[in-house]
């Protein structure tokens, strides 16, 4: 009789739709956020300092790498917007719906009014009593008036829900515009941006093309100095992983005691932290507070020249400057390597793990020292020249290189 059901259902539809776009509009929000959040850190990372030296191939990384994010960003702002839109036109064919019930319920009350005062000008209530036959009948009229009294409260208290209802939609159909509106303004801000970008790029592009062989050897140069430190570091730690065998093997009193080429022989206790470091894949820590990757794990090719293979041995993180590098988990001193030029390398052992924080200016930290997780252990080295502060930051099991990102908590 009364529409009790239809207004649940309609509240209980648009909850459900609220829910469904809602959930994947966070997730957009999120994203577009955090895609903020790294712009910034692009320009205060990369582009706040003014260099020394110009370096083309090295601007062109910087502003590919700006243009990635924006591209990024701008593709974000465009889902989030089209989300918005479909949200929009539900709400306003919601609005209608709902308009044209209420225009309903307000003439079927306007009716039952008109009648109720038609009746009461023909005859009094109190007449209409007084003509029952007998007292079941005067007793059921009674009812029958309290009933209709009850009906018209109630009637005028849905024609106030329903308006409700409306009005919340209205203010939720003016919000998602402004919304919309403020991602629209900010998507043309990036469009402008890019444009500027890019235009930037292609003069770079256009540089390191008339000097492209110059490039292509300090390039190939540059790429062989990694390999042969790569190759060092690599000797190093095989030299330290036999020496720590050798020191465990005299406190195990086990000279028979053996294991595998290149692999650190365990103490119980050491298999508990490696255990440990194991159990916690995908929850460690960032060695850097704050810091932006540049340079990824693996194998990939160079963004300019084909041909030329980067091979990303860990991360480069670049950070502040003045920032310390910290330990990402319990472990410890393995040493502290000392490349030509006078930058530092700790590593940290975590039982067969090994974690290497290399291009430190400072260290406060010295072989054989016990570390815990978040411990500082150095000043991140700032070149002079590129103004940049990185962080070469390495995991290893026993000799074996693995990819940083897939142990640490994600950004």
């Amino acid at each position: 009789m009364i529409k009790n059901r239809f207004y649940i259902s309609i509240i209980l539809l648009l909850i459900s739709v609220f829910s469904t776009f809602g959930q994947t509009r966070k997730q957009l929000e999120a994203q577009r956020k955090k895609l903020n959040l790294e712009m910034k850190q692009v320009n205060n990372l990369l582009f706040k300092e003014k260099k020394k030296e110009k370096n083309a191939l090295e601007d062109l990384k910087d502003i590919n790498k700006k243009i990635k994010v924006r591209e990024q960003l701008i593709a974000t702002i465009n889902s989030e917007a089209s989300i918005l839109s479909k949200e929009i036109s539900k709400n306003e064919l919601k609005i209608k719906k709902l308009d044209k019930k209420l225009s309903d319920l307000k003439k079927d009350y306007a009716d039952m009014i008109f009648k109720s005062y038609k009746s009461k000008s023909q005859q009094s209530r109190t007449m209409f009593l007084l003509s029952s036959q007998n007292f079941y009948q005067a007793y059921k009229r009674l009812e029958y008036m309290k009933q209709y009294t009850k009906f018209r409260k109630k009637q005028g208290e849905e024609i106030k829900i329903q308006s409700n209802i409306i009005q919340k939609l209205n203010d939720s159909l003016w919000y998602q515009k402004k919304i919309k509106d403020t991602l629209i303004l900010s998507e043309k801000k990036q469009k402008l941006a890019i444009e500027t970008d890019k235009k930037k790029q292609e003069k770079l592009i256009s540089t390191i093309k008339k000097k492209e062989n110059k490039y292509k050897r300090a390039l190939q140069k540059k790429v062989k100095e990694e390999k042969k430190l790569t190759a060092k570091i690599d000797k190093l730690i095989k030299a330290e992983i036999a020496r720590a065998n050798r020191i465990a093997k005299a406190k195990l009193k086990s000279k028979s005691k053996t294991t595998k080429k290149n692999e650190f022989l365990l103490s119980p206790e050491a298999k508990a932290l490696a255990t440990k470091f194991e159990l916690n894949k995908g929850k460690l820590p960032w060695p850097v507070d704050e810091g932006l990757v540049v340079r990824r794990f693996g194998k990939q090719p160079h963004p300019t020249f084909p041909g030329i293979t980067i091979n990303g041995t860990g991360l480069h993180i670049v950070t502040q400057k003045g920032k310390d590098a910290q330990a990402i988990f319990n472990g410890k001193v393995l040493n502290v390597l000392v490349s030509s030029e006078g930058r530092k390398n700790v590593l940290i052992q975590h039982g067969n793990y090994i974690t290497s924080y290399n291009n430190l200016e400072k260290v406060y930290v010295k072989k054989g020292d016990a570390v815990k997780t978040g411990q500082k252990l150095g000043q991140i080295f700032t070149d002079k020249v590129s103004k940049k502060t990185k962080l070469i930051f390495v995991l290893f099991k026993n000799t074996t290189r693995l990819n940083p990102s897939s142990w640490m908590l994600k950004r």
